[in-house]
This record gives C-alpha cells, sequence and structure tokens, in this order.
C-alpha cells in the first residue's frame, strides 16, 4: 500500500505552495509520487483518521483538478506533469476517474497556454489512451468518447486545413512531432475512431511526405513520424480490406517513383528493361530548354516538382516511405511485392557515375544536366541500399531467395561509387547482415567479387598513406619533369615537417565509417569460406586487425586459419599480437591455454560407500611416504609369486622411480624389473629400523604418454580391506609376504597387531598367462 505520509505531505505542499512557485517543485513532487507504487483510491468509512489511504488519494485528486481548471499558466502547468506522474503510479486505480481529467486537458489544447503546456497535454491525453486499451469498461467509458475530440484538436494546431493547399505549404509546428507520435501510436489500438479523419490525414501528410522539394522544410524527425502515420492509416480500412488497402499504396508508390524517374533519367540512355510489363519507361521529352518537372498528377497524389535536385529528393523520400511499408508491422496478412520492388531497384542502380569514356549520354540534352545527375546518384543509391537492408532484416532468413539479387546490385554500386562515404557505409551496413544468413555457402566467384570491398573497408580504418609514394615519385622524376615538382612543392612543409604530419592525421581521422567498417571486419573471418579470400586481401585484413586493436576482429583470425595448400609456405598466425594486447581477456586465455578434462579409465573394481568410511582413518595419517624403486618391486614380486600360486586379474603393476640413500643396500642385491604399465601411486611407504609395514590405496589409473618424465600425481583415496598374504583366500590387496619382509632387512613378523608409520607402496600383480603357467 502507498504511504499515507507520503500522500498527505504530498497534498500539504500543493496546498501550501503559491501558485507561481509550483513549477519549481513538480519534479520533486512527481518523483515523490512515483515511489508510490500502489493506491486505494476507495476511503475506508470504518478508519476516519488521517492515516487512510482513499482519504489521502482523494484529496490529492481533488486539489489536481483545482489546479487543472486554475486561471493562472503555472497551476495547469504544474496539474499536467503530477497527472501524469498519478496515472503511471496509479494506473487501474487513477483511470477509472480521470474522466474530468481528460476533459480539462482536452480545454488545455484550445487554450492560449505556452506549446509547453499544450505538449504535455498531449503525451498525458496519449498515455491515458493508451493504458485504458486493457479495460474495455474504461475505453467505452473514456477513450471512444474523447478521442475524436483530441484528434479534431490536434490537427487544429498544426493547421491541418491549410495543409490541402499545395499553393501554400504546411509549415512546421513547434507540436508537430508530439502529435505525429500520438497518431502513430493510437492509430493501431483504435482504428474505426480513426476512419473519418482518413481523408483530412492523408491530405496532412502528403505535404510532409514531399515537404523536401517545396519550399517549406521538415525535420527528419517529422517526415520519418509522417511516414508511419500514413502507412498506419490502412489499419482504418473497412473489415477485412486493409491488406487491399496496404497493397495499393505500395503500388501506387513503386509507380510514383517510376514516374519520377522518367523525368530525372532523361539525359542518359538506359539500358534498363522491366520484366513487369505494366511497368514501362515512359517517352522522354526533347524539350531541352526545360529543366526536369512533373506537371502531372502523382499516383499517390504528391504536388508537382520542378528542377533536378528536386526530382532527386522526391525519389529519395518515396524510396523511404517504401522502406517503411516492409518495416511496419499489418494489421492482416498481405503479399509483399518483393519482385516489383527488385524491378524498380534493377532500374535505379543501373545508371552509375561512368568512368572516363563509359558515358552513355542522351545527346538530346545538355552535358550539365548529366554531371548534376552523377552528382546526384549516390543519394538515390544510398537510399536502395537502405531499403535493401531493410528487406533482409525483416525478412531474416526468409530473404536468402533475393539475397543473390540484392548482393549484386550493391557491388554494382559501390565499384563505380565507392569514393561517398554513406555509400560506403549503408554497404558494409548491409554486407554485415547479408554475411550471417549465405555467407558461408559463397562460391569462390562471391568472395572475388567482395574483395573490393574489403579492400576499401581496410582503407577506411587504416588509411594507405599516400604522401610518401607523392615525394618518391617526386624524387624519382628527370629532366624538365624534376623541375615542375620542384617548383609545385610545398616550401612551408619543408620549413615545417609537423605541418605535414599533422594534415596526414587530421586526413586519416575525418570522415570514416569507423563504426561500420570495425563490425563488419570480424564478421568477414567468421562467415567467409578462408579457402577462398586470396591471399593478399586476408594479410591487409590482419595488419587491420593489429594496427586497430580490434580484438574481435583478432579472435576471428585466429579461429579460422589459412588452410595448408600444398607447395605453399604455411602463414603463422597473429595470436602473438592478440595475446600481447589482450592477455586479460578470458577468450584469449583459452586460445593460448586451453583446458582439456583428465582422461581417467576405469579399473573394473568396485567399491561401496562403507568401504571408504570403515578406512577413512588410515587414509588421515601424518606419517611420510618412503618411495621403493621398481628395482626393489621385482625382488618383492618374485618373493611374492612363491607364496601366491593364483593372482586377481583386477591387480596392476604400481611403481614410483624415486629411491631413498638410505636404502641403498637393500635395492643394490635387488635385479631390474622392466615394466609395461606406469602408474602413480600417493600413498608411499618409510621404512624404519627392521619394520616393514605396507598400506594399500584403490589404484586409480591414469593414461600418460610413453616419454612422460615423471608419474602425474593423484589425490589419494581410501583403501580397502587390508589382508595378510599368509591369510589369502580371495582376490584382495595384501601386504607383502614374510619372504619379502625378511628380503627387505625388516623385522615386520613381530607385533603383528602393532600399527607402525612405516608403509611400502601397494604390490599389485598382473594375472599370469597360460605360457607363464606352462613353464
Amino acid at each position: 500500500m502507498a504511504s499515507s505520509t507520503s500522500l498527505r505531505t504530498i497534498t500539504n505542499r500543493l496546498t501550501t505552495t503559491p501558485v507561481n512557485e509550483l513549477p519549481y517543485v513538480a519534479a520533486f513532487l512527481a518523483s515523490a509520487l512515483s515511489d508510490c507504487s500502489e493506491f486505494n483510491a476507495q476511503s475506508d468509512p470504518k478508519k476516519k483518521t488521517d492515516n487512510n489511504d482513499g482519504l489521502q488519494v482523494n484529496k490529492l485528486k481533488a486539489r489536481l483538478t483545482s489546479l487543472l481548471q486554475d486561471r493562472t499558466v503555472e497551476g495547469r502547468w504544474t496539474a499536467v506533469v503530477l497527472i501524469k506522474a498519478l496515472l503511471e503510479a496509479g494506473r487501474w486505480e487513477i483511470l477509472r476517474d480521470c474522466g474530468p481529467w481528460v476533459r480539462g486537458l482536452l480545454a488545455i489544447l484550445s487554450k492560449s497556454d505556452p506549446s509547453s503546456t499544450k505538449k504535455l497535454a498531449i503525451i498525458t491525453l496519449t498515455r491515458i489512451f493508451h493504458l485504458t486499451y486493457q479495460y474495455p469498461t474504461l475505453v467505452r467509458e473514456i477513450t471512444t468518447p474523447n478521442l475524436p475530440g483530441f484528434i479534431t484538436a490536434s490537427l487544429n494546431l498544426i493547421n491541418a486545413k491549410k495543409a490541402s493547399e499545395f499553393v501554400k505549404p504546411v509549415k512546421e509546428s513547434p507540436l508537430l512531432e508530439t502529435i505525429l507520435s500520438a497518431f502513430a501510436e493510437l492509430i493501431g489500438r483504435h482504428p474505426t475512431i480513426f476512419r473519418p479523419f482518413v481523408g483530412q490525414l492523408q491530405k496532412f501528410l502528403l505535404p510532409i511526405l514531399s515537404s523536401s522539394t517545396t519550399s517549406a522544410s521538415f525535420s527528419s524527425r517529422a517526415i520519418n513520424l509522417a511516414q508511419e502515420v500514413f502507412v498506419a492509416l490502412h489499419n482504418c480500412a473497412p473489415k477485412n480490406t486493409s491488406g487491399e488497402q496496404w497493397a495499393t499504396d505500395c503500388k501506387n508508390t513503386i509507380f510514383s517513383i517510376h514516374q519520377a524517374a522518367d523525368h530525372v533519367f532523361r539525359s542518359v540512355i538506359e539500358q534498363w528493361e522491366s520484366s513487369d510489363p505494366n511497368i514501362k519507361p515512359r517517352e522522354k521529352s526533347k524539350n531541352v530548354s526545360d529543366l526536369p518537372q512533373d506537371d502531372e498528377p502523382d499516383a499517390l497524389g504528391l504536388p508537382s516538382w520542378q528542377s533536378l535536385p528536386a526530382g532527386v529528393t522526391r525519389i529519395t523520400a518515396l524510396l523511404n516511405l517504401l522502406t517503411k511499408f516492409i518495416s511496419i508491422r499489418t494489421a492482416s496478412v498481405i503479399n509483399y511485392p518483393l519482385g516489383a520492388i527488385l524491378n524498380l531497384t534493377s532500374r535505379l542502380t543501373s545508371i552509375t557515375v561512368p568512368k572516363t569514356g563509359e558515358e552513355q549520354a542522351n545527346s538530346d540534352f545538355t552535358r550539365d544536366e548529366r554531371a548534376a545527375l552523377y552528382m546526384e546518384l549516390p543519394i538515390i543509391h544510398a537510399a536502395c541500399i537502405d531499403l535493401f537492408r531493410t528487406i533482409v532484416v525483416t525478412f531474416g532468413s526468409g530473404s536468402i531467395p533475393v539475397v543473390n539479387t540484392i548482393f549484386e546490385q550493391t557491388l554494382w554500386v559501390f565499384e563505380a561509387e565507392s569514393f561517398n562515404s554513406n555509400i560506403r557505409e549503408t554497404s558494409y551496413l548491409l554486407i554485415s547482415d547479408i554475411l550471417p544468413l549465405v555467407g558461408r555457402s559463397f562460391a569462390k566467384q562471391n568472395v572475388f567479387a567482395l574483395s573490393p570491398l574489403i579492400r576499401q573497408c581496410c582503407r577506411d580504418l587504416v588509411p594507405v598513406d599516400t604522401s610518401r609514394s607523392q615525394d618518391q615519385e617526386n624524387n624519382t622524376g628527370k629532366g624538365g619533369n624534376a623541375k615542375n615538382n620542384q617548383l609545385n612543392m610545398n616550401v612551408d612543409v619543408i620549413l615545417n615537417p609537423a605541418l605535414k604530419e599533422s594534415n596526414t592525421n587530421k586526413e586519416s581521422s575525418f570522415g570514416r565509417p569507423n563504426t561500420a567498417a570495425t563490425a563488419l571486419l570480424p564478421l568477414l573471418y567468421n562467415y567467409l569460406p578462408t579457402e577462398y579470400i586470396p591471399i593478399p586481401i586476408r594479410t591487409e585484413m590482419e595488419r587491420v586487425a593489429i594496427l586497430t586493436a580490434n580484438r574481435s576482429a583478432m579472435v576471428a583470425s585466429v579461429m579460422n586459419p589459412i588452410p595448408p595448400v600444398k607447395g605453399r609456405r604455411p602463414i603463422p598466425s597473429i595470436l602473438p599480437f592478440l595475446a600481447r594486447k589482450y592477455a586479460e581477456d578470458l577468450e584469449v586465455e583459452c586460445l593460448i591455454r586451453p583446458r582439456m578434462p583428465v582422461l581417467v579409465g576405469g579399473t573394473g573394481v568396485h567399491y561401496d560407500a562403507d568401504d571408504y568410511e570403515e578406512h577413512e582413518e588410515s587414509m588421515d595419517t601424518d606419517a611420510p611416504a618412503v618411495p621403493v624403486s621398481s628395482v626393489g618391486i621385482q625382488q618383492l614380486t618374485s618373493n611374492f609369486a612363491n607364496n601366491v600360486t593364483a593372482v586377481p586379474s583386477s591387480f596392476t603393476i604400481t611403481q614410483n622411480k624415486r629411491i631413498l640413500p638410505e636404502d641403498s643396500e637393500m635395492t643394490d642385491q635387488l635385479p631390474s624389473l622392466p615394466t609395461e604399465q606406469e602408474l602413480p601411486q600417493p600413498k608411499k611407504a618409510r621404512l624404519g629400523d627392521g619394520e616393514a609395514v605396507v598400506s594399500t590405496t584403490s589404484v586409480v589409473p591414469v593414461t600418460l604418454s610413453e616419454t612422460s618424465a615423471s608419474p602425474a600425481i593423484l589425490p589419494s583415496t581410501a583403501t580397502p580391506v587390508i589382508s595378510p598374504i599368509t591369510e589369502y583366500n580371495a582376490p584382495s590387496y595384501t601386504s607383502v609376504s614374510a619372504n619379502a619382509q625378511k628380503s627387505a632387512g625388516g623385522d615386520a613378523a613381530r607385533n603383528d597387531d602393532d600399527e607402525s608409520d612405516d608403509e611400502m607402496p601397494t604390490l599389485n600383480i598382473e594375472p599370469d598367462t597360460d605360457e607363464e603357467e606352462d613353464e
């Protein structure tokens, strides 16, 4: 429950503070209301104290209602701010009684309040209509009666009635972006209420969509919001016809772009052939004195335009509108006309900035018009690449059938217009989206076609210093060329070398799409077939990754090495550079020192938990261990074989190669023993004066290499039951026999029950084979 003390304090602050000073405390009071997460607007008649939550809420609501009707601007502004904060905190408890507030907020839109107060009122009303959407009763009581008045008041604020007159284009209002954002949010939730206003909204939005072609100018955010609202109007179509309305508007947009292109591309000869029989280029006007213009009505109803820059801007704006058609959600299932869209982009990308001697000019028009067109072409092509990227991002794996066409058109544009930074950046972003989809399936020719883009990406990250090469060319000049080069030298650079370095640094750090190029570089390693990347390109990529300290690219390079080729020396990895720069990273640590689990083999012997608990004390002794050499084990084995006729099959030989100096007399008398298995023994024995007691441990075999210098050390475990050799009846781990003790110079036969700290390692004998028994 909300704190009654906080609500009482807020109400008291609103009552005692002068109205003209309320805006200074409005932010503090709004944050205090946001901390009250639960409200109980119904007062409890049984509790007549001031701490009743419902009573405090009702007092606060009454005070806000009074401020909303106050004569001063400060009071109304404070009321709007606190009403929104109270709605966010109370939700349904406050929404059910906010009808008078909605009417008061609508009244503010028709008053002469400042634009800041009206903007807050529009935002608050939009939030109320949004919160009531999940409550059908509140929609019927609050939203349905008041939303039409809100739409009408909003359109009046931005002078929408004048929008239908294209002679005087609408001028941007300070409330334009707020109103468009509110419409974009509410149209999808209440389409039937917006249906009577569709015609008026379309007439209001069309000048904004073509604003850059007229004398009026709008912000990019206002244009984007207008595009969203225009596309969302298909939700207002009659029942079950929203999909048809969307398809009609989308096709009209495509036709409008073709119509504008007929006039913009009139100065060149197009080689494009339409795959759609319904779309054919019109006959170009031969009136060379006039500028490119379109006086005929547009398919969408857009106003006319004049001059080449205006036509290029019209095509760009409609391409952006087409992008909104693809990215915005629809009210029903529709069929996207991808074929018509790619047919359109094929026409727009078929004309690029020509190289010297490759210009296909139309002799009926002037050279100046063609030069102006070539200057404007990168703007159109950048919008086409943005449209491609929207298709790939929206459809994901569903766009794979058309990715090849998109890839070819993009590379065609990039090869001709890579000098434009916007073309480079949008191309990097598009390739970054395409590679995760189809990069691994690229053929060799696809990777070779992508090589110019990769090389340019590397140059954008680490620009090539062309000043040195130019100096070398100047120094190698002879005769008159050398004299001319000396005359063209910049004397200031010779006198001040630091000036040359500063200019170089400024040029290298200016206007580079670092973000897009940096994100693309690791993807080239991860998704392109490594064997198809040319060696010079791969070398340049690794050089750039090292110089820019791109950790993702360096890790990707190490993880995707160049495959070995017969007859070519192997190319070293850049792992040393990665380890030097990012030694503290976990990924680098995993690459340098991979942790592999120890492969432990099974012994075939299973023990119960009782066995480990019974002999746990024997493993906790603090007696130091004395190792025994393999020579001593051989002698003990021979003595053990004299007393034991049958050996369990689970026995294995265990040895330790370490020998103590005091055991030299014993070991000199024993022959050497070649062993086939060398298993470590963590529990070692220590020999005393005339005593030799052996304790055994469970054997855990570990796979060791044949060239291992020392056995691996394993943690000690609990030992099974120990029984003397003389009382051997079943397969078990036994102690050393009396003969073995005697040969070792011990006197272990005395005091069999006494415990000793002197122990020897376990003797595990391999089972005798049939051939040994025959012998």
